[in-house]
This record gives C-alpha cells, sequence and structure tokens, in this order.
C-alpha cells in the first residue's frame, strides 16, 4: 500500500521529484563529507606534530561514530515528531559552521573537538532514509534505498577526488570547501525542501523517553522477528570498517600512493558503488529476493577482501574494486527488510536505530581495526581484511539458513 504522505499536502513536491530533493541532499551531504578522508593522516601527523599515528587515528575515527550512535536516534525520533525537514536543516547548517572550525583549529584536542560535533551533524542520514520511507511503497523500497546509496557514493566520486587534490595544496583547504558544500546543501534543502513526514504523526504526543541514546535499541529489542536480522546488520557494519579505516594506510604504506592516488582511488569505488546500488541492487532483490541480494553481497566483499589482502601491486587492489563495491547491494536489501517489519508511523525510529547499530560497530571497529594493523603493519599489513573475510563467512548460516525466511514469510502475512 502506497504511503499516505505521497498524496498529503504537507508531503515533499511529489512523487519522483520528491525523492529527487533527498537524494541531492544526500549527494551534497556526502559529498562534504568525504572531501577530507584523503587527509586525515596528514591533518593528525601535521597537528599532532607526531610521524606515528598510533592511536590517534582510530580514535579520531571512532569519535565521529560514537557521537553519530548518540545523536542518530535521537535525529531520527525527532524527525517523526517535529518533521524531516527541520532536523535535517540544523544537521545540515551544523556541518557547515564545524567544517569552518576544523579548517583553523590550531591543536589537536580542538580537531578532536570538531571531529565529535562532525559526527553529531552527520547523523542526518537516518532522517534521509525515514523521508524516503514517507515516500515509498514497501516493495519499491530497496530500490530506493539503493538509490539513496548510489547517490551517497557518487558524492564519493567528487569529493575524494577533490579532497586529495586539495590536500595535495594544504591539508586544511578540503575543510573549507566541505563548509562551502554543506553551505550549497542547506540552501537547496531551505529553498526547495517539503515535509515528508505523514501528517498523523503531528498529532501523537511526544514521549521524551525517546531522546534516550539507548531507548531505540530497547525498543527494537521488543520485536523479535528483527533481532537475527539486525545482528546480521551489525556484523556487516563492523566488517565494513575495515576498508573505511585501512584503505587510506594501507595504500600509503603497501603502494606508496599519494593523496591524489588515494582520492581517485575513492572516487572510483564511489562512481561503481554508485552503479550498483542505483542499478544493480533493486532489480535483483525484485528479481530474487531480498535473502539472495544479502547473500550476493555478503559474498562478493568476502572474495574481494580475501584478494586484497594479498594484492601485492596497487593495480591489482583497484582492479577488484568493482567486486568490493558489489557487496553494495547488501545493504538496501537488508534496510528494506527491515523497514517492512515496522509500522509507518516507526519509520524514523527504525532508520535511528540502524544508524545507532552503525555508529556503534564504527565506535569500536577503527580502534580494533587500526590497533591490529598497526601492530601487523610490518609483518602482514593484509592481516586485517582477512580477519574481515572471517567475519562475512559467519553471517552466511544466518543468511543462507531457513530461520530469517521462516520470519520473514511470517511478518509479511501477519
Amino acid at each position: 500500500m502506497i504511503n499516505s504522505s505521497i498524496s498529503s499536502p504537507s508531503a515533499f513536491a511529489g512523487g519522483r521529484h520528491a525523492h529527487a530533493v533527498i537524494l541531492a541532499i544526500v549527494t551534497l551531504d556526502a559529498i562534504g563529507i568525504s572531501l577530507v578522508m584523503p587527509i586525515v593522516p596528514g591533518l593528525l601527523r601535521e597537528v599532532g606534530h607526531t610521524g606515528e599515528l598510533g592511536w590517534r587515528f582510530g580514535a579520531f575515527l571512532s569519535l565521529y561514530a560514537l557521537m553519530q550512535f548518540l545523536c542518530a536516534p535521537v535525529l531520527g525520533a525527532l524527525s517523526d515528531r517535529f518533521g524531516r525537514r527541520p532536523v535535517l536543516l540544523v544537521s545540515v547548517g551544523g556541518a557547515a559552521i564545524d567544517a569552518l572550525f576544523m579548517a583553523f583549529a590550531p591543536s589537536l584536542w580542538m580537531l578532536f573537538v570538531g571531529r565529535a560535533i562532525a559526527g553529531m551533524t552527520g547523523a542526518n542520514m537516518a532522517v534521509a532514509s525515514a523521508a524516503i520511507a514517507d515516500l515509498t511503497p514497501e516493495h519499491q523500497r530497496a530500490r530506493w534505498f539503493g538509490r539513496m546509496g548510489a547517490c551517497f557514493g557518487l558524492g564519493f566520486i567528487a569529493g575524494p577526488a577533490i579532497g586529495g587534490v586539495l590536500g595535495d595544496h594544504g591539508v586544511r583547504l578540503p575543510f573549507v570547501a566541505a563548509a562551502a558544500l554543506n553551505g550549497i546543501t542547506f540552501l537547496v534543502g531551505l529553498l526547495v525542501l517539503r515535509e515528508s513526514r505523514p501528517p498523523a504523526l503531528a498529532a501523537k504526543p511526544f514521549d521524551r523517553g525517546v531522546l534516550h541514546p539507548l531507548a531505540p535499541l530497547r525498543w527494537a529489542a521488543g520485536f523479535p522477528a528483527l533481532l537475527p536480522i539486525l545482528g546480521v546488520f551489525l556484523v556487516l557494519v563492523m566488517v565494513g570498517e575495515v576498508a573505511g579505516t585501512t584503505w587510506v594506510l594501507y595504500g600509503e604504506d603497501r603502494y606508496a600512493w599519494n593523496s591524489t592516488t588515494i582520492g581517485l582511488s575513492l572516487a572510483c569505488f564511489g562512481l561503481i558503488h554508485a552503479v550498483v546500488q542505483g542499478v544493480v541492487a533493486g532489480p535483483v532483490v525484485e528479481r530474487w529476493g531480498e535473502r539472495v541480494a544479502i547473500a550476493i553481497g555478503t559474498l562478493s566483499d568476502c572474495t574481494a577482501y580475501a584478494l586484497i589482502a594479498f594484492a601485492t601491486q596497487g593495480w591489482m587492489a583497484l582492479a577488484l574494486l568493482p567486486l568490493l563495491c558489489m557487496g553494495g547491494i547488501g545493504q538496501p536489501a537488508l534496510q528494506a527488510t527491515l523497514s517492512r517489519r515496522v509500522g509507518e508511523a516507526e519509520q524514523g525510529r527504525l532508520q535511528g536505530v540502524l544508524a545507532s547499530i552503525s555508529s556503534l560497530a564504527s565506535v569500536f571497529g577503527p580502534l580494533v581495526i587500526s590497533s591490529v594493523y598497526f601492530a601487523f603493519r610490518v609483518r602482514f599489513p593484509g592481516v586485517v581484511w582477512l580477519a574481515g573475510a572471517v567475519l562475512y563467512l559467519l553471517c552466511l548460516p544466518i543468511l543462507l539458513g531457513k530461520a530469517m525466511s521462516v520470519r520473514a514469510e511470517g511478518q509479511a502475512n501477519s
């Protein structure tokens, strides 16, 4: 059944135009975030006055995730009560101000403060996902979640490429560019964005208990059918942190890549990932089902991780990017599976839970992964990629077993 908010006068511009506005904001948001990725190691070395990154690199990445863990569920719940538009505008505007702050932060502790604020403002993907769920029939949500992931990937085409080039001329320049792009995103949202939240939600009394960071997780625990799938989601996100944490370091250490090469490699990843999620994921789910799509994505990532661990030349790692990006099929399928298991009034809360789980994995993932990486950096830096492949394999019994399909059918028929 089509969500009633599509025909509501308070909805976005309507139809595909409504989706286009959200996807444009997600794209600009991704560019603003990814601009700074290629220069993080160099920035920490310069400001920290140290040649060895050690714990600082993992802590810098984890701090962002920690703030997302604390704030994403709150933003999702607030958007259920007060609307998607105001929450998105405040978060994007805050991101622009924070990027300027980090562009001129003179000390390491101030960079960490800025990173914490960036995590708070960057927790808005849950709100964007809830808006997509508002506007989309259930049977098309995997397709549109995939397109949203594709737009995020498109942001990673331009963002790291520009950031890498700017970073070779100054490690602070990408932050200035990020501030400008977030400012553009804010203006687009202010001028074009309309509200998508179903009007009935505005009349519901607001439960202040949802503002507690752990409240959405307790809420999710009340849905037994959700728990095994949420567990798989947690593992997949945790393993995904291997690539996000080590790609820059791995490229520098093993292949002697500079900032420009790293930025271009991330841009290539974004392009291929966008094609996979925007063009491939939806049709695969609609033809073979969500469980098969999740399994394809998991096996693709698992194989790519194992091969990257032993790739001795930079071109080998780059050649594996298409296989690595095929893992992008799994996330929109899993997101759609979970979205169908809650009511229309709880989409924001659910997306907040998913963002919270992602952030929780991202809190501990970079700390553990970077520690393991630096411990084996000289002997065998590929050990973290192999460990990631093993963790992917642990998902297969749940993904391919009968338990998930039985629960899915039972929920769909209830």
